[in-house]
């Protein structure tokens, strides 16, 4: 962990105080119904319009930070979103569905940022363990922040849980531009971009990364499941809400406990068999399921999943930034980011849909797409780019390519 910069170690801290505060994600449907007084069909239309909005600021983030800056983008994301979570308690319910959708894109882009200033800050093959750090404190603040965000909840209000959230990104922003060093000027920037083949040019001479990114939109459709149909399945088997709530904790503890190390102890193997590895596992979790719901048997399928999000994740976001030429680190950073919470979006309905429609067969499905998705990428390993893209680098590691 010595190759870990200190920019890296400062901006986790200040991810990991961002996210402790960051409930809005849990308790926004329960503000809406409860707080609010919607429908439960309104309430949802409004949560997932802002859903969109996040995976739209996750997607294409990353071409404001390369155009801009990283940091300023970071900077811009939050102070956008902070002063629309503090000032969306006050709002008429009509406004909900555009500010929300607001402050969830600045959110996405957020991320992205974050990943690409840790991915520029980190030199090639040691950025495994900086994505693990970052992703440890975010996991450490978001594992935290629920139960804080249930305490302010009880002894303030809900609004005061959107105004605590808007003020902690506030703060992050300030935070981080005393911390972070300033980017380039913006028109040497666009100079920059203006320069050779485009992103899709620079995706084409990266095969392998054509297939690494719809097989993480599929696994995370799949994975998310566990925040959706799963404790539907678990109600309707006479399992306890208690239950759903171990299952989780023990995803956010064996995450907490496990990740770092697992992530030195792993750097020196080939990036995408370890990630093909975890989607096989979270699939192998899955099927656990399909044997009916018991105690024993959904702890072991938290834990199957929970090593494969701990092997796949890591190693893919480090993946897509070696695999980054000069100048498109943070549209690299955007594709994966947006691709790995699709299943925000994704996961609900047609999880619930097939549910619904035909309970027995959820979990296989599951199961057999997960499965596909580690096979794709372990098999998309060994493919090169094509005629006419330059020479190509490592197979199954990061691909060296100059496009032509």
């Amino acid at each position: 962990m010595r190759a870990v910069p200190r920019p890296v170690w400062l901006l986790s801290a200040g991810i990991f105080v961002n996210m402790l505060v960051a409930f809005t994600f849990v308790y926004l449907f329960v503000y809406l119904t409860q707080g609010r007084g919607l429908a439960v069909t309104t309430a949802g239309a409004i949560a997932g319009v802002g859903g969109l909005g996040l995976v739209a600021g996750n997607f294409t983030g990353g071409w404001f930070g390369d155009r801009y800056g990283h940091r300023r983008t970071l900077l811009a994301g939050s102070v956008v979103s902070g002063a629309g979570l503090v000032l969306l308690p006050a709002l008429p319910t009509w406004a909900l569905p555009v500010v929300l959708p607001l402050c969830q894109y600045a959110s996405g882009t957020i991320r992205a940022a974050n990943a690409a200033l840790v991915a520029v800050a980190m030199p090639p093959g040691a950025r495994r363990q900086g994505v693990a750090v970052m992703r440890f404190a975010a996991n450490a603040g978001f594992t935290l922040g629920p139960p804080l965000g249930a305490l302010v909840a009880a002894h303030f209000s809900y609004p005061w849980l959107f105004r605590a959230d808007g003020l902690g990104t506030l703060l992050f922003a300030g935070y981080a531009a005393r911390v972070l060093s300033a980017d380039a000027p913006p028109r040497a920037k666009a100079a920059e971009q203006r320069r050779g083949p485009g992103v899709w040019a620079q995706l084409r001479a990266r095969p392998a990364l054509l297939v690494l990114l719809p097989a993480i939109v599929v696994v995370d459709t799949v994975y998310r499941q566990q925040y959706s149909t799963l404790p539907v399945f678990l109600a309707d088997h006479g399992l306890s809400t208690g239950v759903y709530g171990a299952l989780l904790a023990i995803n956010g503890g064996v995450i907490l406990c496990l990740e770092l190390p697992a992530t030195v102890a792993l750097r020196r193997l080939a990036p995408l068999r370890i990630v093909g590895t975890g989607l096989l596992l979270v699939g192998a979790g899955f099927a656990v399921l399909a044997g009916g719901a018991a105690v024993a048997g959904a702890a072991v399928m938290m834990l199957l999943v929970t090593a494969g999000e701990i092997l796949y994740k890591t190693p893919a976001t480090a993946y897509v930034a070696d695999c980054a030429p000069d100048g498109f680190q943070g549209r690299f950073q955007s594709l994966y980011a947006g691709a790995s919470v699709s299943g925000t979006v994704l996961a609900p309905p047609l999880g619930a849909a097939l549910y619904q429609a035909a309970p027995q067969l959820l979990w296989p499905v599951c199961a057999a797409l997960a499965a596909l998705a580690g096979l794709a990428v372990l098999t998309g390993g060994r493919l090169r780019a094509g005629n006419g893209t330059g020479p190509a680098g490592v197979v199954d590691g990061v691909e060296t390519i100059t496009v032509s």
